[in-house]
C-alpha cells in the first residue's frame, strides 16, 4: 500500500460528519418528548417521503425485509401462488415469497442493467402468477412501462423491490415516473449504507390506494386497529422514532448527495476512458429515460476475484454483489434449478465488482481504484 490510507468501498463516517450537528438535535427532541415508538417524526416522515415520491400513501415498517414481506402479506398471497423476480439480487427478495409458502419463479436479466428482463418475465406468467416482483438493482429502474399493461389486463399485482433505488426515476414520455409508485406497493430500505440510510435497520411500503396502506398499517401492528383488537395476525414492524427523525434529516440532503454519486460515476467513465481500459472493463449502462442514484457503480471484468484482491492489496476496497445466484442458493434446491438455467445472471455472479462509490468519495481516491485496475490488466 505504500503508506496510503485504504480506498474504503463507502465511508459512512464522512458523510455523518456533514450533518451530525443536525442529527444530534434531531435526536435530543426525541429523547425529550419520549414518543420512542410512532411518535411525531415517524408521521412527519412518511409524509415527507410520501411527497418526495410523489406517492399515493407512504407507510413506514422497521426494514426493507419487513417492507417486502409486508407487501406480499397486503395481497393476501398464499402457498402456491407463483411470483415472478429476478435470480440477481439480495436474499430478501426471494426469501420473503418463500416464506409466505409461495413459490419465486426466476427469469434471468439483462446482461447491461441488470434489471429483470420484461420479455422473459411476460413468458413465465402462468394461471398461478400473482404477483411480478421487480428489482431495480443498483439504483437504476427496470422498464417497467414494457410490462404494465400486460400485468393488469390479467390482474397480477406489481411489487416494486426498491431497497437500492431510492430516488430513481424513468421519464415516460413527459411524465417522471419514480421508484415505488408504479406497481400496487412498493419496498424500500434503509439500512445504514443505502443511499438514504437510517443509524440501523428501517423500511418503507409505498401503497397505491387507501385500502392497501390501512393494511399495510393495520399489519405492521400485530393486525390491530385499536388496543388489543386485532382483525387478523400481522407482524411487529414499526420504525422507532429515534430512526424516523434521523432519517427526516438525511432526507433533507438526499438530493445533493445523490448529484455527488452521479459526479463521481461520471469521473470513473472519464478516468476509464483516459486509460482506454473498454477491452477489459465494462462499465454500467444507463438505460435511455433513467435517473440512475448509483446506489452501486458495479462494473464487469475478467478475472474478477484476482482482480478483487490485488486491488485489496493495494488499498483499494471492492465488493460484489453477489457471488451466488438466487437459483444456485442450498436453500432453494427444492425448486429444482440447476447451474446454467439462467446465464445472464451466473455469469454477472462471475464478472461483477462494484467499486468504491459514496457521495464524499475523492477525485484522488477515484484515481487510485483505476489505476488499480489499469496495473492489473495491463501488466
Amino acid at each position: 500500500m505504500s503508506g496510503k490510507e485504504t480506498v474504503p468501498s463507502f465511508d459512512l463516517r464522512r458523510n455523518y460528519a456533514r450533518v451530525e450537528g443536525e442529527i444530534k438535535e434531531a435526536l435530543d427532541k426525541v429523547l425529550s418528548s419520549t414518543q420512542f415508538i410512532l411518535g411525531h417524526d415517524v408521521s412527519a416522515f412518511e409524509s415527507e417521503v410520501n411527497a418526495y415520491l410523489e406517492a399515493h400513501r407512504s407507510v413506514s415498517v422497521a426494514s426493507g425485509t419487513d417492507a417486502l414481506i409486508l407487501s406480499l402479506m397486503a395481497l393476501d398471497i398464499k402457498p402456491g401462488d407463483e411470483i415472478i423476480t429476478t435470480p440477481f439480487s439480495f436474499f430478501a427478495t426471494a426469501s420473503c415469497i418463500a416464506r409466505m409458502g409461495a413459490a419465486p419463479v426466476f427469469v434471468d436479466v439483462e446482461p447491461d442493467s441488470f434489471n429483470i428482463s420484461m420479455e422473459l418475465a411476460r413468458e413465465a406468467v402462468t394461471a398461478r402468477t400473482r404477483a411480478f416482483l421487480p428489482v431495480h438493482i443498483f439504483g437504476q429502474m427496470c422498464r417497467l412501462e414494457d410490462i404494465s399493461d400486460f400485468l393488469k389486463e390479467r390482474g397480477i399485482a406489481m411489487i416494486e423491490d426498491c431497497a437500492q433505488a431510492f430516488g430513481a426515476h424513468r421519464m415516460c414520455g413527459d411524465r417522471i415516473m419514480r421508484a415505488g409508485v408504479w406497481g400496487e406497493l412498493g419496498a424500500f430500505s434503509f439500512f445504514p449504507t443505502k443511499n438514504l440510510g437510517a443509524f440501523g435497520d428501517a423500511g418503507m411500503v409505498t401503497c397505491a390506494t387507501d385500502e392497501l396502506g390501512d393494511k399495510v398499517a393495520r399489519l405492521r401492528v400485530h393486525g390491530s386497529t385499536s388496543t388489543y383488537l386485532h382483525e387478523e395476525i400481522g407482524l411487529n414492524s414499526r420504525m422507532d422514532t429515534l430512526q424516523a427523525a434521523i432519517l427526516r434529516v438525511r432526507l433533507r440532503h438526499i438530493e445533493t448527495w445523490t448529484e455527488e454519486r452521479k459526479d463521481a460515476a461520471r469521473r470513473y467513465g472519464l478516468l476509464f476512458a483516459e486509460r482506454r481500459l473498454g477491452e477489459f472493463v465494462t462499465l454500467p449502462l444507463v438505460t435511455e429515460g433513467n435517473r440512475h442514484t448509483y446506489h452501486q457503480y458495479v462494473i464487469r471484468v475478467a478475472r474478477r476475484d484476482e482482480l478483487q484482491e490485488f486491488m485489496a492489496e493495494r488499498g483499494v476496497i471492492t465488493r460484489v454483489y453477489y457471488p451466488l445466484a438466487l437459483h444456485l442458493q442450498p436453500c432453494f434446491a427444492y425448486l429444482g434449478h440447476k447451474k446454467g438455467d439462467f446465464p445472464v445472471a451466473e455469469r454477472l455472479t462471475e464478472e461483477a465488482l462494484a467499486l468504491p462509490m459514496f457521495p464524499e468519495l475523492t477525485m484522488a481516491e477515484q484515481e487510485r481504484v483505476v489505476s488499480a485496475i489499469a496495473e492489473f490488466y495491463k501488466r
